[in-house]
């Protein structure tokens, strides 16, 4: 079981872009936590622009176990995407609220590295985060607004890095007290399309084997339960509930929890 402290130390929470609406909550919810003195870091998806971005462009999009394949042509998009329109438009609402925010990619500083994958083309899909420059953003009392491409491990290129992998290798390299997923959905579903308060390693594993758990609830129950592991509070929470990112943090009985 985690022993970290829902009332103490950084507090990392994973953003996608669908559950950003107009009377979302999530940014207000970040700002008010770095306002009363938490360390917050939110790391980004898009995953929904960038297919939009491709379709534009007659690039392909294609997946498999719900990460995007990503070949040199459809990595430019995705760069753009992710490190430009998409971190850009959250690092500037963020200010808007109040909050110096401070958008950077995985790129930036060597926050995010990984080696390349040949399954999938050019992507990082075991991501490990250099803490340095988030330690040094955070000190000096900013929010850094990360998004989710780095390097390879031998500099020869940049990669697309999945948003819920990037989160998971930032809260464990700064030994986050609580990693919180944004969805669109109220919580992990049993087989019974029952949702589950609390999902223990064992069932996690029973539905994943059953293709219950699948797509883009994969990667983040992977990342979740890594960090787990390592002492971090994990909850996979519906990001259009208004301050759900409250919520979680102060510990209330929302979404889905690990255990």
């Amino acid at each position: 079981m985690s022993s970290a402290s829902p009332g103490s130390g950084v507090v990392v929470i994973k953003i996608g872009g669908s559950t950003l609406g107009e009377h979302d909550t999530s940014l207000s919810d970040c700002v008010d936590l770095h306002r009363e003195g938490r360390q917050v870091v939110v790391v980004h998806g898009g995953g929904a622009a960038v297919t939009d971005w491709q379709q534009r462009l007659g690039a392909e999009a294609a997946w498999v176990d719900g990460l995007r394949s990503t070949t040199p042509e459809s990595l430019e998009v995705v760069v753009a995407v992710l490190a430009g329109l998409i971190n850009k438009e959250l690092t500037r609402r963020l200010q808007e609220l109040g909050a110096p925010a401070v958008g950077l990619s995985g790129v930036d500083g060597g926050t995010l590295c990984s080696p390349i994958t040949t399954r999938i083309g050019l992507v990082g899909e075991t991501p490990r985060c250099h803490p340095d420059t988030l330690r040094k953003l955070l000190d000096a009392g900013l929010l850094p607004v990360l998004a989710p491409v780095g390097l390879a491990d031998d500099l020869s290129t940049t990669l697309n890095i999945n948003a819920d992998a990037a989160a998971g290798a930032v809260a464990a390299a700064l030994g986050a007290s609580s990693l919180i997923f944004l969805t669109d959905v109220p919580q992990v579903l049993d087989g019974n399309g029952e949702g589950i308060d609390c999902l223990a390693e064992a069932q996690q594993q029973a539905l994943t084997d059953a293709g219950v758990i699948a797509g883009g609830m994969l990667p983040k129950l992977r990342a979740g339960r890594e960090t787990f592991r390592l002492g971090t509070q994990v909850r996979i929470v519906d990001g259009r509930q208004p301050h759900i990112v409250r919520e979680a943090v102060d510990g209330a009985v929302v979404g889905t929890a690990l255990s």
